[in-house]
């Protein structure tokens, strides 16, 4: 049974940084790609960043270009998202999915059940 878990969300000051973490299991990490989404109150879920099996190609979102940095270690089978300059727009829960590459959610099969992460201005 595959099985994600998101951890590092919290609370935190417009400008400032955390580290998402999603530790997988029940598969073969370093065979597929990786991705995080988002989902903001009254949104839709939408996509942030991607990165494929080995780590050599990475997607993200124009709205955290040059914030936000994804990455993951097949040794660990954990996947990483560093967010940096934090803005209250970025408040929302933060999803990893495995199965992907592209931005397309429909694209990945499995889901973590989230972690909230919320920035105050």
């Amino acid at each position: 049974q595959v099985q994600l878990v998101e951890s590092g969300g919290g609370l935190v000051q417009a400008g400032g940084s955390l580290r998402l973490s999603c530790a997988a299991s029940g598969r073969t990490f370093s065979s597929y790609g990786m991705g995080w989404f988002r989902q903001a109150p009254g949104k839709e879920r939408e996509f942030v960043a991607s990165i494929s099996r080995g780590g050599s190609v990475k997607y993200y979102t124009d709205s955290v270009k040059g914030r936000f940095a994804i990455s993951r270690d097949n040794a660990k089978n954990t996947l990483y998202l560093q967010m940096n300059s934090l803005k209250p727009e970025d408040t929302a829960v933060y999803y990893c999915a495995t199965g992907g590459l592209r931005p397309s959610e429909h694209d990945y099969d499995y889901w973590g059940p989230g972690t909230q992460v919320t920035i105050s201005s």
